[in-house]
Parts: structure tokens; C-alpha cells; sequence
């Protein structure tokens, strides 16, 4: 029988030290309070969500709404601008830093997954890979935003998508990976 090449030996990982950023009691301590007070608020307790994260470490803007069922890796890895709105069931994998301009509002189910590993070499390392929102992005629902992505100011990604490379500013951008397809009609400011 032949042998197969050694494409990756998961016995010879090894976490990078310091990786987590905290110490694993801290970090188990969140996934508790995370799975027993976090995720299953009522809809309504926004500054109380908002209160935990900060307790843990992410910076919180003013007036951030985060909906039940989301989940936060490592907060203190975390960044959230002003006049956020996270909807249910997001995940943010912040085992990277994740940072969230102002006024961005990131839809139900979607993914946003800050660090990958190099498939390139047999120990499989773990990369921190930052993903960056900017300020008045929307992503609609059930997004999956890869490690190492910018997406620009004011962009629009549809509903679905896949984010592997950065999405430009005032864009709207859609598919499986996530191309560019029009630029975002603006109204101004107070206009109805």
C-alpha cells in the first residue's frame, strides 16, 4: 500500500503562544457567561450586550444594537464603531482582530472570520488574518466574510455573498467571490 504524502499532521500543532490574547481561564470564562447570558437575551437587552462585551475587552461605540444568537469569538480582539446594528446568529470569529466602522449594520447568519491556516506547511499553523468593516457598510443576510478583508466605506454586500478579497468604497457588490456590480445610489442627508 502506498503512502500518502504529509499534507498536514494535526499532532505536531501547536497554538502560537499568546495567540488568545488572554489567558484560557478568561477565555473559558467568557464562553460561559457568552453561552448561559450573551446569546440568549431577549432582543432588548442591547446595552447589556453591549455592557459584556465591554467588560471582556471590545471597544463598543454609542447606540449599538446586538441581536440575540451572536456569537464573539474573543471581544477583547473586537472593535465596533457607533450606530452599529450585529442581527442574529452572527458570528464574528475574532480569532483576529475584527474591526467595525460607525453606522454598519452586519445581517442575520452571517460570518465574519478573522484567521485561517497555511495549508502549505504539515503543521497546519494558525494565522491571524484581520478583517476590516468600514463605516456604513451593509452586509445582508448569511454573508461569509474571509480572513484578511477590507471591505471599503459605504459598501453593500449582497445577500449570500462570499468575501475572499476586498470590496471597494460605495460599491454594490454580490456573488460567490463577491464582485462589484454597481455603485450605491446615496440620497442626502434628511432626505426621505
Amino acid at each position: 500500500m502506498a503512502s500518502i504524502p504529509h499534507y498536514q499532521r494535526l499532532d505536531l500543532f501547536r497554538l502560537p503562544v499568546g495567540f488568545r490574547g488572554r489567558s484560557a481561564v478568561f477565555v473559558q470564562l467568557w464562553w460561559v457567561v457568552q453561552a448561559l447570558l450573551f446569546k440568549p437575551l431577549p432582543q432588548i437587552c442591547y446595552p447589556l450586550r453591549n455592557v459584556l462585551l465591554r467588560a471582556f475587552g471590545a471597544k463598543v461605540g454609542a447606540n449599538v444594537r446586538i441581536r440575540p444568537g451572536v456569537e464573539v469569538s474573543y471581544p477583547w480582539k473586537v472593535s465596533i464603531g457607533d450606530n452599529c446594528w450585529i442581527g442574529d446568529d452572527v458570528t464574528l470569529y475574532s480569532l483576529g482582530p475584527i474591526s467595525i466602522g460607525s453606522d454598519s449594520v452586519i445581517s442575520q447568519k452571517s460570518y465574519v472570520c478573522a484567521a485561517d491556516h497555511d495549508y502549505s506547511q504539515p503543521t497546519f499553523p494558525i494565522r491571524e488574518r484581520p478583517v476590516q468593516i468600514g463605516s456604513q457598510v451593509w452586509i445582508g443576510g448569511d454573508v461569509w466574510v474571509g480572513p484578511g478583508v477590507t471591505i471599503a466605506d459605504g459598501a453593500v454586500v449582497g445577500a449570500r455573498s462570499t468575501v475572499v478579497a476586498d470590496l471597494p468604497a460605495a460599491m454594490v457588490c454580490v456573488g460567490s467571490p463577491a464582485k462589484p456590480i454597481k455603485r450605491r445610489n446615496t440620497a442626502p442627508t434628511g432626505a426621505a
